[in-house]
């Protein structure tokens, strides 16, 4: 049974339910799997999933980073008590980083600007900044472009050298490992390697070297080096569906998020009835359609009308018109469906509703888009199921 229908989670008018279990359970798999230390990333409210919540969670897996992509995400973590190993990397100009130097958080620099202003912080509290220097090795994001790399690294070495700061690791982020057949990755992967033994030539020793993100670990497992950095995965999401020869099927990770929601009303409409705005759809026959109280107001894409389904009543039921901002429409056809019936919009699939995954290709987009952007007046509640971790994962040396 689903986490999120289990009688100990009683149903509200529409919520976001988050399986802590699941996550642990993910972590602790992804860890085994990989063979590798693992950087859990939390960054946008963990994906859609809490922050904090999401953090513990994964810690309690075995993560033995977390990793963020603002300062305020970095200080929620320490403040809410998290005091292990953990990464920022996209500190504004703007930004003063004296709180987060005094927190102990690596930070990143992309620029001389950067490490010069780390440096400065780190002076003032008379501390010694973590520092990790990103590379661009071909996304054209955030990182030091090639050019400029050799710059970045002499001066990260001469302050380094001065106690200035700490130099922790070197890092980049992959363009495209989701698709194995785009040889960008395997570029980036000689350019990573070129600027780890530029830095090395220039004195630096980091002490992680990482560039795999979830897609990257679990394809490429030359690009795991001494840290991967797993954000999509750690949620049961596949960061690369559909691709032959992932091992995905085989890890046995389980979506930790169901989207729900109290079914408001029931009416029956007769053949030629338009249903929501411009009547994109019409029913073709007399049919029962049911009120469900969530729209694009949280976050619910409006390319899903006419596309996606949930589940209501034992079975898949379409989407049916336009999505409004407050709610949907769904075709319930015949079924034996009354007011105040759970309506879930996506979960594990485990008992036959649609996944995150599903939703995403019903709306044209990704699985992270839809856990991230679902929200606005749904209440997000954690549990923790009786998932148990009862069988193991083969390890991947390849």
């Amino acid at each position: 049974m689903s986490p999120s229908r289990s009688p100990r989670t009683p149903l509200r008018r529409a919520e976001i339910v988050i399986d802590l279990a699941a996550i642990r359970h993910n972590v602790k798999r992804l860890r085994d799997h990989l063979r590798t230390p693992i950087m859990t990333v939390v960054k946008a409210d963990g994906y859609g999933h809490g922050l904090v919540e999401a953090g513990r969670a994964a810690r309690e897996g075995g993560a033995d980073w977390l990793g963020v992509a603002s300062a305020d995400e970095a200080l929620a973590l320490r403040e809410a008590g998290d005091v292990g190993r953990l990464l920022a990397w996209l500190i504004m100009p703007s930004e003063p980083v004296e709180d987060l130097v005094a927190a102990d958080i690596d930070i990143t620099a992309y620029t001389v600007a950067d490490l010069v202003k780390f440096a400065t912080a780190g002076d003032e509290l008379g501390m010694t900044p973590r520092v990790q220097l990103k590379i661009d090795t071909g996304l054209s994001r955030g990182g030091a472009a090639l050019a400029d790399w050799s710059a970045l690294v002499a001066r990260a070495r001469s302050l380094e050298a001065e106690g200035a700061i700490r130099v922790t690791g070197i890092w980049s982020h992959f363009s495209a490992s989701e698709n194995p057949a785009d040889p960008i990755s395997d570029l980036q992967e000689k350019v990573f390697g070129d600027a780890v033994a530029i830095a090395e030539e220039a004195g630096l020793r980091p002490e992680v070297r990482h560039l795999a993100n979830s897609a990257g670990a679990l394809l490429r497992p030359g690009s795991r080096l001494d840290l991967v950095r797993v954000g999509v995965a750690t949620y049961g999401i596949d960061p690369a569906p559909g691709v032959e020869g992932s091992p995905w099927p085989e890890l046995g990770l389980v979506p930790a998020m169901t989207a729900r929601a109290e079914l408001a009303l029931v009416k029956r409409i007769g053949a030629g009835e338009g249903v929501s705005y411009n009547h994109t759809w019409v029913a073709e026959e007399p049919t029962s359609v049911g009120l469900v109280p969530v729209g694009y107001a949280e976050g619910i894409q409006r390319s899903a009308g006419n596309r996606a389904t949930v589940w209501v009543g034992g079975a898949r039921r379409p989407v049916r018109g336009t999505v409004c901002m407050d709610q949907i429409v769904v075709d319930l056809g015949d079924a034996d469906v009354e007011p105040g019936a759970e309506v879930v919009l996506w979960g594990t699939g485990a008992d036959g509703e649609p996944t995150a995954q599903d939703w995403a290709e019903a709306s044209e987009t990704i699985a992270y888009e839809v856990v991230t952007r679902i929200g606005g007046r749904m209440k997000r509640r954690h549990v923790d199921s009786d998932l148990a971790d009862d069988t193991s994962v083969q390890g991947d040396d390849r």
